[in-house]
């Protein structure tokens, strides 16, 4: 007579495993807690296995030329020389130099000059670009040209169009009665020229950031500013403004990071072929033109070093501020 193991065994027994098949012992089931345990641990270190060869090429083509940068600006190095050490001296000698002084003051001139209207005029062609225009598709990889065309070629046209004698800005100038204007010798006129070049060269590229930001807005949003009665302007103002905050403070940033750093446009914009001078009398070079002379004018690489460390932290600064203005905007904009 058998019995019937669910009830021999109660009514609230847990259930027995299944047996694994007599004379076979490679059939089995995966313990349930084994199983989980590699689950927790694929779920935690995968993402870093992902991201590791991003930060072991950074450390090798990155970090490590920064940290060797540093080691050189403490020593007096010349190229073909053995490197004497001489602490903060490079340092020292730096902050006392009227040119460097001169190239730092260019060089937020410049940059103030390019990323402010580049922004505005950025936010403005992303909304254009963002109404039901004809042919969006084809406007908005116009709008990048001018970002994918050789940086070269496009200095060499705006030093042909900034041209003293002949120069099509200047004969526009002269045609309504005004002064003709020596670009490359004036030095609040230098900047404008290259903020110019530098403002055509990123501005598409940066609409089309905001842009992409502007499309992630919910519909919603507007259709609820439109039931309370918000005309476009107001709409613009008050609902695309507040929530681009976050994407225009990237594109402040990364202007910031790239405009202080600017190199090709003022050592092309310069008549004599790109000697790192900027002008005559420097009135155009700016950090890292000054940076190139040292290093490869001078061969001066321990000098050089220390410019570069010096802008470095300029730009960290400058980084920092713009966070903690990030989380005091952000905070407010809770409120």
């Amino acid at each position: 007579m058998t019995t019937d193991t669910s009830v021999a065994s109660g009514r609230g027994a847990a259930p027995r495993p299944p047996r694994r098949p007599e004379g076979d012992d490679s059939v089995g089931l995966v313990d349930p807690t084994r199983r989980y345990r590699f689950s927790n641990l694929d779920a935690k270190f995968s993402p870093y296995l992902f991201v590791a060869p991003f930060f072991v090429l950074f450390t090798v083509v990155g970090l490590f030329p920064l940290l060797y940068t540093a080691y050189i600006s403490l020593f007096d190095w010349e190229i073909g020389l053995d490197g004497e050490f001489v602490g903060l001296a490079n340092y020292v000698e730096l902050l006392g130099d009227p040119q460097f002084w001169n190239a730092m003051v260019n060089t937020f001139s410049i940059f103030l000059m390019s990323s402010v209207p580049q922004i505005i005029v950025a936010v403005l062609i992303a909304a254009l670009l963002n109404t039901a225009l004809r042919a969006r598709t084809l406007w908005r990889m116009g709008v990048l040209l001018p970002y994918v065309a050789s940086l070269v070629a496009l200095t060499l046209i705006f030093g042909d169009l900034f041209g003293v004698q002949y120069g099509m800005i200047n004969d526009w100038l002269e045609a309504v009665g005004l002064d003709r204007i020596n670009w490359q010798a004036e030095r609040w006129w230098s900047h404008v020229a290259i903020a110019t070049m530098v403002d055509w060269r990123w501005t598409g590229y940066n609409a089309l950031i905001v842009l992409a930001a502007m499309q992630a807005i919910p519909r919603d949003v507007y259709e609820a500013a439109v039931v309370d009665g918000a005309g476009t302007m107001r709409r613009f103002f008050s609902v695309t403004l507040p929530m681009l905050r976050p994407t225009i403070i990237f594109v402040v940033i990364t202007s910031t990071i790239g405009g202080l750093q600017i190199f090709t446009e003022p050592l092309l914009f310069e008549p004599a072929g790109g000697n790192a001078n900027g002008g005559a009398s420097n009135q155009f070079q700016t950090v890292m033109l000054y940076m190139y002379q040292a290093g490869f004018g001078r061969y001066e690489l321990g000098y050089a070093s220390a410019v570069a460390w010096v802008l470095f932290v300029v730009i960290i600064a400058i980084a920092g501020i713009n966070f903690m203005l990030t989380r005091r905007i952000a905070s407010s904009g809770e409120d």
